[in-house]
This record gives structure tokens, C-alpha cells and sequence, in this order.
């Protein structure tokens, strides 16, 4: 579980986060949704500890990661996974070895046979099993996804956090993607928190939602109820999209 404290945040004087508060349940997907530029890359950078709130607080299972010692910060970044919006894989490095790159980091954790289990492992639970040899190159980028997320889980993740995991996919892969994660969520329990604007994802995944607009948390809520609210600012994000307009006026 993720707890947030009224989280503040400023560049320059303009205030971008305005005291946002939200519970992420384990075993859940929670998505923060909005359109471009209200703030909800700046939140995620603030949560994962890319950026440090002007005021707030930020708890991992009760600790609080802002006011927690050198050794305590590290513990918990070892327990967070990140798929980056362009699956962020390096090219000079094979599929396992993209997928080992945080196990080498961690030197202390696992010997090399444990590191090569653990990567099998992962590589099979996102039905990659025989791409370890594999460069970027060589594979879609479905599949460069499913490469991200098993990195993401290689250090036996408590909170998994993506950026647009579905950005540059085709709709079927995309919902791929999205299922894949559920799974992973629910079989492991994880603390999911996934950045987005796809209403796909958001009607097919979100067990939690956090509507973002100027900064702020306007509504919170899940799939089930996201498409009948009375909130203005929501239903303008929504029906944005002429299929949804369609299906509301039915």
C-alpha cells in the first residue's frame, strides 16, 4: 500500500501538484489519469523519489520515504519496479541481460545462478521464454514492453509503477499489456500504480482511479462508476473519445 499526504509541488513559482491525498491498495491497479500537463508525471516523479515534494509525505507500507534514512530509501527502492513510457531498454544489451540489469546493480542479493533463475523466470511469466538472446532490435515493441515489465518484477517488486505502459502500441497490444499487468498485480499482490490518458486501459484496468486536473485530485473512483459521474471536468476527459460519446447517448 502507498499512502499520499497532501503532496505539494513548484517550479518556479507555479504550483503543479496543490495537496494531493490518495491511498494505492496492493493487489490492485491504480491509474492517475488527466490530460497532458496536469500533473500527473510530476506526482509519479514524486511517489518513485525522482523529485522531492515542497511538503507531504509519501509512505511505503507506513514508512515514510522522505523522512527515512540513507539505508531505509534504499530498502525501499529496492522493492519498486518502473516500466518507463518507451520501455527504456538498452541497445547494446540482449533481452536477459536488460532483464538482469537491476540484479547486477545489486550485487549482494544473488549469485549468478539465482540472478539466471530469476530472469528465466520472469522472462517466461511474460511469455518470453526463448527471446533471452534477443536484441531490441530484433523484437516488436510488444514485446519490448513485456521485456520492461519483467525487468520491472526481477527484484521480487511490493510496488510497480508505469508511465503510459501503452504508448506507440497497436489497440490489441495494448490490451495485451493491460492484462498483463493485471495479472501480475493480482498473482503477486503488487502495489500497481500506472500513469495514463488511454481510456482503454482505464475501463478495462482500473480498480482505482485518480482523475488529475491543474494539479489537483478532482475525482477519485473505479471502472465500474467513471462513466456515470456528474463531475464536469471528468465527463469532458471521458467523452472525448467519439465512441464513448457514442456509447453515453445509447
Amino acid at each position: 500500500m502507498i499512502t499520499l499526504k497532501n503532496i505539494t509541488k513548484s517550479f518556479d513559482g507555479k504550483q503543479v501538484l496543490k495537496g494531493i491525498s490518495s491511498t494505492f491498495q496492493a493487489g490492485l491497479c491504480n491509474l492517475i489519469i488527466g490530460a497532458s500537463g496536469t500533473g500527473k508525471s510530476v506526482l509519479l516523479k514524486n511517489i518513485v523519489g525522482l523529485l522531492t515534494p515542497d511538503s507531504g509525505e509519501v509512505l511505503f507500507d507506513g514508512r515514510d520515504f522522505w523522512q527515512a534514512s540513507r539505508k531505509e530509501k534504499q530498502d525501499i527502492r529496492r522493492e519498486i519496479g518502473m516500466l518507463f513510457q518507451g520501455s527504456a531498454l538498452f541497445d547494446s544489451k540482449t533481452v536477459e541481460e536488460n532483464v538482469r540489469f537491476p540484479l547486477d546493480n545489486m550485487q549482494d542479493i544473488m549469485n549468478e545462478t539465482e540472478k539466471a533463475d530469476r530472469v528465466n523466470f520472469c522472462l517466461k511469466r511474460v511469455g518470453l521464454e526463448n527471446a533471452n538472446k534477443k536484441m531490441p532490435s530484433e523484437i516488436s515493441g510488444g514485446m519490448k514492453k513485456r521485456v520492461g515489465i519483467a525487468r520491472a518484477i526481477v527484484m521480487q517488486t511490493k510496488y510497480l509503477f508505469c508511465d503510459e505502459p501503452n504508448s506507440g502500441l497497436d489497440p490489441l497490444t495494448s490490451i495485451k499489456i493491460d492484462k498483463l499487468i493485471q495479472e501480475i498485480t493480482y498473482e503477486y499482490k503488487i502495489t500497481t500504480v500506472v500513469v495514463t490518458h488511454d481510456m482503454n486501459s482505464v475501463l478495462e484496468i482500473g480498480d482505482y482511479i485518480m482523475f488529475m486536473a491543474n494539479g489537483d485530485k478532482i475525482w477519485e473512483g473505479n471502472k465500474e462508476n467513471i462513466l456515470s459521474t456528474n463531475v464536469t471536468l471528468l465527463n469532458d476527459f471521458v467523452f472525448s473519445n467519439q465512441l464513448l460519446k457514442t456509447l453515453r447517448k445509447t
